[in-house]
C-alpha cells in the first residue's frame, strides 16, 4: 500500500480542483470560498458538473447531502445522477442547483419544537469549506441544515458561526501586536476511544443491542488491575481491523495518526492529526462511521457508548483545541520564553477567564446520559470544571499577579542512563484528571464522551473566548498606554479567575471540598447542566455572536433532556424485560436442578450443604430482583406522567436511575452464583477477554 498515493483519493480536494476546474473557476471559487462568499450559480454549475464527471470516474452513481442533525449522527438521502432521455435511455447529470442546494424532512428530526410534524420543509446548504468525498460509490458533499425558517437544526451551522466568532475577535487582538495575520483558524484534534468485542457475542446481549451498554454484568475475575493492556501488543485480529479502518480513512484524506491500547481490556484509541475545526469534526463523525461499518466485516462490534461496561474505564473524545493564524503562528504556543511573550500570556489568560465564567455550559457541552456514568467515575475528569497549566506557567502568571519576576527556568531531563540522550524537560506534566489540561501549546478538553459530536463542545468553547478576546480588545483599544493597559489586564484577569486552576489530583475528595469552597460548579448530571444553556448570560453572549439564538438554545435544551429521558426509558425497559425473560427463568431453572440434587442426594445419606444454602441464597436474590423489577415498572410510569421535559428530566434522573441501579445489584449477584450453562448472557470476561 502505497499512503500518500492513496491519500485523499476519494476526496473532491484542491489537487482535483485544480486539474479539473477551469482556472477562472477554480479562482474564483476559491475567492468565494476564502471571503464567504454567495455562490454564483453559474460557477456552481461548472463545479457541480466537473464533480460529476470525477465522481462517476470513481464508480459514483448517487449523490447525496450528508449533514450531521441533532442527533449527534450523519443523514443523507441519496439520489442518483440519472435523468432520462428522448430515446429511452438516461444521462449522468448533476446541477449546481442540486449541488447548492437540497431538502429534507425537518420535522422528522429532533428540532426541540422548531418544527411541528405539519411543518416539515428543511434545506440542507453547500458547506464549500469542507471537501465533498466518494463513500459507498456515493459522492457526498458536507451541508449545513437548517428549518424553513432559517434556524439551525444541525452541529455544523452553529460551529462555523463560532468559528468565524473566534476568527474576528482574536484578529482584533492580533492587530494591536502589529501582526499581519488576515485569518485565525480553530483547530481540533479529536482522540477517539472504543471497544471491540466479538460480534457473535454481542448478538446474545440484549442490552448492547438495544442500549450500546451493558446493563447487566459482575465482575470479570480480572479487570485492568494489571494494567498490562494500556499500549499492550495489539492482537493480530484487532491490527488487521485497525490496518482496514486506516487504509479507508487515509483514503477519504482524513490524517488517521496514532493506533494503540487503552487503559480497559479490549479498548482501543485511534488519534488524528490536528485539522480546522469544521473539517476535523467532519472528519470525526466519518471516523466513526467506518469503524462501525468496518467492525463488522472482521466480526467484532464495535462500542462507542461513554461506559459500555461497569467497573473499567469507559470511553472518552478528547478534543484538543487550539488557534493558529493563516501566516502560521500557533497563538497558544509559550516559546521559549512565556514569561516574555505578552501576546501569548494574553490568550492565555483569556482562556482561563472564558472557561471561568463559562464553566457551566462547558459541562452541559457534554452532557448526556451515557457520559454521566464516565464523568468522576476515577477514570475520567471530574464533573466540576478546572483548568490545569502545570507549573511553569501557573509560576509565571502567579508571579504577574504579585507584581514579581519570575526565575523559574528550564531543565535537561537526565534519565540516569549514560547511553540514553538527555533532552528538555517539558515545561509541564500531563494531567489525565483534569478536565481542561494545557499540553504544550494546545488544550485538551477531556469531557466529552465518545459518541459525542466534537462540534457542540468546539463551538461552546470558540464563542467564549471570542467574547472574553472582545472584552479584553475593548478595554485594550481605549487604552492611551497599550503596554501599560495590556500588563495589568493580564495581572488583573489572572487574579480574578485563578480559582478556575487546579494542577492536583482531580479524582480526590479533597478537591471538591476545595472548588466548593471556591464557588467553582459541580453540575453531576444532565437535568443539572443541560438548562445552564438558557440562562440569561448565556443567552446574551451566543446571540450577540449570532452562534444561537434564543429560540435554538431553547430547543436544543429540549432536545438534549427528551434524549435523556428516552435514552434512561429504553434502558429500564431492556432491564425489565431481560429480567423477566432471561434472567429470573435462568435463577429459577438452576434452583431447580439444586433442588432435584439436594433430594437425590438426601435420599441416599449424602450431605447436600452446599445445595440447600444455594438454592436459599439465589432464592432470596430472585425475589429481591422481582421486586425492584417491580418497583422500577412503578417508576417508570411515575415519570411518563410527569409534565414539562425538564421536571419529567429529574424524575427518571433521581428515580428510574436509582430504581435502575438497586434492580443490577441483586440481578449481577446471582449472575455469580448461577451455573455458567444457565446464564443466558456472555459474561463480562467473554466479552472483554475473547481469545484472538
Amino acid at each position: 500500500m502505497n499512503v500518500p498515493e492513496i491519500f485523499g483519493s476519494e476526496v473532491f480536494n484542491e489537487s482535483v480542483m485544480r486539474e479539473k476546474l477551469p482556472k477562472q473557476t477554480y479562482k474564483a471559487l476559491k475567492k468565494t470560498i476564502a471571503e464567504g462568499l454567495p455562490l454564483d450559480i453559474e460557477l456552481a454549475n461548472v463545479v457541480a458538473n466537473a464533480m460529476k464527471d470525477w465522481a462517476v470516474e470513481k464508480g459514483a452513481t448517487h449523490y447525496t447531502h450528508w449533514f450531521q442533525p441533532m442527533t449527534g449522527l450523519t443523514a443523507e438521502k441519496l439520489d442518483s445522477f440519472i435523468t432520462p432521455t428522448d430515446d429511452g435511455h438516461v444521462i449522468m447529470e448533476f446541477s449546481g442547483k442540486e449541488l447548492i442546494k437540497g431538502e429534507a424532512d425537518a420535522s422528522s428530526f429532533p428540532s426541540g419544537g422548531l418544527r411541528a410534524t405539519f411543518e416539515a420543509r428543511g434545506y440542507t446548504a453547500w458547506d464549500a469549506s469542507s471537501y465533498a468525498f466518494i463513500k459507498e460509490n456515493t459522492l457526498c458533499i458536507p451541508t449545513a441544515f437548517c428549518s424553513y425558517n432559517g434556524e439551525a437544526l444541525d452541529k455544523k451551522t452553529p460551529l462555523l458561526k463560532s468559528m468565524e466568532a473566534i476568527n474576528r475577535a482574536s484578529l482584533r487582538i492580533l492587530k494591536m501586536f502589529g501582526s499581519d495575520a488576515t485569518r485565525v483558524i480553530a483547530n481540533c484534534g479529536a482522540e477517539q476511544e472504543y471497544f471491540l468485542i466479538d460480534r457473535e457475542m454481542y448478538s446474545h446481549r440484549k442490552d448492547l443491542i438495544f442500549t450500546g451498554r451493558t446493563l447487566y454484568g459482575a465482575p470479570a475475575p480480572k479487570g485492568q488491575e494489571l494494567e498490562d493492556h494500556y499500549f499492550g501488543t495489539i492482537k493480530t485480529r484487532v491490527a488487521a481491523y485497525m490496518k482496514d479502518v486506516d487504509e479507508q480513512l487515509w483514503r477519504l484524506g482524513i490524517y488517521a495518526k496514532t493506533k494503540h491500547n487503552e487503559v480497559a481490556p479490549a479498548q482501543h484509541e485511534l488519534a488524528p492529526i490536528f485539522n480546522t475545526a469544521n473539517i476535523a469534526t467532519d472528519h470525526n463523525q466519518l471516523t466513526m462511521e467506518i469503524m462501525k461499518r468496518t467492525a463488522r466485516k472482521h466480526g467484532f462490534k464495535c462500542l462507542l457508548h461513554e461506559k459500555p461496561f461497569a467497573g473499567i474505564n469507559g470511553s472518552g473524545k478528547h478534543n484538543n483545541w487550539s488557534l493558529s493564524t493563516n501566516t502560521g503562528v500557533n497563538l497558544l504556543d509559550p516559546g521559549k520564553t512565556p514569561a516574555e511573550n505578552a501576546q501569548f500570556l494574553l490568550f492565555l489568560v483569556a482562556v482561563i477567564k472564558a472557561v471561568n465564567d463559562y464553566q457551566d455550559i462547558l459541562r452541559a457541552s457534554v452532557a448526556t446520559a451515557g457520559n454521566d456514568h464516565r464523568l468522576g467515575a476515577n477514570e475520567a475528569p471530574p464533573a466540576i470544571i478546572s483548568i490545569f497549566l502545570g507549573d511553569e506557567l501557573t509560576g509565571i502568571l502567579e508571579a504577574i499577579s504579585h507584581g514579581d519576576k519570575y526565575e523559574g527556568k528550564r531543565v535537561e531531563m537526565e534519565i540516569g542512563v549514560d547511553v540514553l540522550p538527555h533532552f528538555p524537560k517539558d515545561t509541564t506534566d500531563r494531567n489525565r484528571t483534569s478536565p481542561f489540561a494545557f499540553t504544550g501549546n494546545k488544550f485538551e478538553f477531556r469531557m466529552p464522551g465518545s459518541r459525542l459530536s466534537c462540534g457542540g463542545p468546539i463551538t461552546v468553547i470558540n464563542t467564549i473566548v471570542a467574547a472574553t478576546l472582545d472584552q479584553f480588545a475593548d478595554e485594550l483599544g481605549k487604552a492611551p498606554n497599550f503596554r501599560q493597559a495590556l500588563e495589568e489586564l493580564i495581572k488583573r484577569e489572572y487574579k480574578d479567575n485563578s480559582r478556575i486552576v487546579f494542577n492536583g489530583n482531580g479524582y480526590s475528595e479533597e478537591w471538591e471540598k476545595e472548588a466548593e469552597k471556591r464557588g467553582l460548579l459541580n453540575l453531576r448530571s444532565t437535568p443539572a447542566s443541560v438548562p445552564c444553556f438558557c440562562d440569561k448570560k448565556n443567552v446574551e453572549m451566543f446571540s450577540k455572536y449570532g452562534v444561537y439564538s434564543e429560540t435554538e438554545l431553547k430547543s436544543r435544551v429540549d432536545i438534549l433532556l427528551d434524549e435523556y429521558c428516552k435514552t434512561l426509558n429504553i434502558e429500564a425497559l431492556t432491564m425489565i424485560d431481560m429480567a423477566k425473560k432471561d434472567i429470573l427463568p435462568a435463577a429459577a431453572a438452576y434452583i431447580k436442578e439444586l433442588s432435584q440434587t439436594a433430594a437425590l442426594a438426601k435420599d441416599l445419606g449424602a450431605d447436600c450443604e452446599f445445595e440447600t444454602d444455594m438454592v436459599k441464597r439465589i432464592s432470596t436474590l430472585a425475589s429481591q430482583t422481582y421486586r425492584k423489577m417491580g418497583d422500577l415498572e412503578n417508576q417508570l410510569v411515575k415519570c411518563k406522567e410527569v409534565k414539562g421535559v425538564l421536571a419529567q428530566a429529574n424524575c427518571y434522573h433521581d428515580n428510574v436511575f436509582t430504581a435502575m441501579g438497586e434492580l443490577r445489584a441483586y440481578a449481577d449477584e446471582i449472575e455469580t452464583l448461577v451455573g455458567e450453562k444457565y446464564w443466558p448472557y456472555p459474561t463480562y470476561g467473554a466479552l472483554l477477554f475473547y481469545v484472538m
